[in-house]
């Protein structure tokens, strides 16, 4: 028997709302049996799109918000996160593999988020983020 729960939260632009939100969904992940492997790599996307939101896309604003929405079976979490900055473009950012970059910090969460799920989508304008988790995804012996 499968039991759906979907949330929609809006939060301040504070790290440590985003972090309840953060432990709620891990929470619904382990009650239903996630792997430990799952459930990690989950809360690390998890911790840098919300921290990225904050930070970065609201500019730590107190007039701002972030709106998280999620849904959570046995086999699926499908989070979406948007910020009321201005976004970004996803393309532009550097590649932290390349080596003029390495010593940069800029796109390390990116490709750690990319690592860890099984989808990472950003909406156009780049304020809007997309993460979904699969339990059956092929891909989780590539990851880290």
């Amino acid at each position: 028997m499968s039991s759906t729960e979907e949330f929609d939260v809006t939060i301040p632009s504070d790290t440590a709302k985003g972090r309840e939100v953060q432990e709620q969904i891990v929470g619904g992940m382990e009650s239903r049996g996630y792997s430990p492997r799952d459930v990690f790599g989950v809360r690390l996307a998890l911790e840098e799109a919300l921290v990225n939101a904050i930070k970065h896309g609201n500019k730590m604003d107190s007039g701002k918000v972030v709106r998280v929405q999620w849904q959570i079976d046995e086999v699926h979490v499908r989070v979406v996160i948007e910020d009321q900055g201005q976004g970004f473009t996803v393309e532009e950012v550097p590649d932290p593999t390349d080596d003029e970059n390495l010593d940069k910090p800029g796109g390390r969460g990116i490709m750690l988020m990319r690592s860890f799920m099984s989808l990472v989508e950003y909406n156009e304008s780049g304020n809007r983020l997309t993460l979904e988790k699969r339990t059956d995804d092929k891909n989780d012996d590539q990851a880290v």
